[in-house]
């Protein structure tokens, strides 16, 4: 599945293709991270 990526005061918000929100992370390397295991789930 892919993901959008979007920096908002300074966290990442991470959005599915249709832009729903899914969860955010304090950075990008956090968000991979969590998207990574999720997709391993």
């Amino acid at each position: 599945m892919e993901y959008k990526l979007k920096v908002v005061n300074g966290h990442i918000e991470v959005f599915d293709l249709f832009g729903r929100f899914l969860f955010s992370a304090d950075t990008e390397q956090e968000a991979l991270l969590d998207l990574k295991a999720e997709d391993a789930a």
